[in-house]
């Protein structure tokens, strides 16, 4: 545990929530942060415990502690990793199709956060807790391509309050069953759970709890009428967002049965996975503030997918 700090409520704060008062005055602290030491009950106002929503007033003297960092008790697991980008702030890496970003209920020691356990030795970002470590945003396991990872609890920070306000740009590849009659458009549709199905998702009608989701797509080229490869902007960041948006347009992704590919026999060759692939995220760099355009080569067996619809 950390040594006690005492902040005083400054006059101009008549009535606050104690986790915003603490959050506005020790800004290179997060919120995270402060929850856990109030989750510990280590924050203390006249000696007693107090919870996050409690209301303190001014000339009230708050003080409080950071409990210890618990170790992560994962192993790190030497796997080799495609990295596309690293300095001391942050790395970026191409996942390959199949690797499960974090430890999970069935998951092995293969996951892509055993393997930077062990490519980082210590220097990632503990934001994400002791299963998460530097992960600031993740891919299904069947998606391949460029993934983000914070080293640093400021970049960690940075790098999340980037991705909620929307201005990371992040451009994927996807093969779709059939040919859209239009050359490229834009899905505004709500997505939420599904009800009958827990483990998807699906577009939801305005108002039944469904978040507000935004793809942009182009047709990049097609084969016949058989298949087509898109290129996807997304402005949002839903679970399974890609794959439910072209499914709701009848173009659900080559090898997505979930929802609702199906096998043709006049495919030459069958996906072995969900055709899906992050072929680019651009961002901007946590510490010096540049822009950093990171890119992800299609993987062999995208191309190779490619090559049989082209010779089918």
């Amino acid at each position: 545990m950390s040594a006690p700090i005492r902040h005083t409520v400054p006059e101009e704060v008549r009535t606050e929530r104690a986790d915003k008062a603490l959050a506005v005055a020790f800004p290179e602290h997060s919120r995270v942060e402060f929850q856990r030491s109030f989750d510990a009950g280590l924050v203390r106002l006249r000696g007693a415990p107090i919870r996050r929503k409690a209301t303190v007033h001014a000339g009230d003297v708050l003080e409080f502690s950071f409990p210890d960092v618990v170790p992560a008790l994962l192993r790190a697991v030497d796997i080799k990793l495609d990295i596309l980008f690293e300095d001391r702030s942050m790395l970026a890496v191409n996942k390959p199709a199949g690797m499960v970003v974090h430890p999970g209920a069935g998951t092995r020691e293969d996951t892509l956060v055993h393997a930077l356990l062990a490519h980082c030795a210590g220097s990632l970002s503990g934001v994400g807790g002791v299963e998460r470590p530097g992960i600031v945003h993740r891919l299904d396991r069947e998606t391949s391509g460029v993934m983000v990872v914070a080293k640093t609890d400021a970049a960690h920070r940075d790098l999340a309050r980037q991705f909620a306000e929307r201005t990371v740009i992040k451009e994927y590849l996807a093969l779709v069953s059939g040919v859209p009659r239009l050359m490229s458009g834009t899905i505004q549709k709500p997505i939420g759970r599904n009800v009958r199905h827990r483990h998807k998702m699906a577009v939801v009608e305005e108002g039944k709890g469904g978040r507000a989701s935004w793809t942009d797509w182009q047709v990049v080229e097609h084969y016949g009428d058989l298949a087509a490869l898109l290129s996807c902007t997304l402005h949002t960041g839903r679970t399974h967002q890609i794959r439910v948006h072209l499914a709701s347009l009848g173009h659900p992704l080559l090898g997505d049965s979930a929802y609702g590919w199906k096998a043709n026999s006049r495919m030459r060759k069958e996906p072995g996975r969900v055709m899906l692939h992050s072929a680019r995220i651009c961002l901007t760099h946590p510490k010096s503030g540049k822009t950093l355009d990171l890119k992800a080569p299609l993987p062999a067996d995208f191309k190779a997918q490619i090559k049989a619809l082209k010779s089918g």
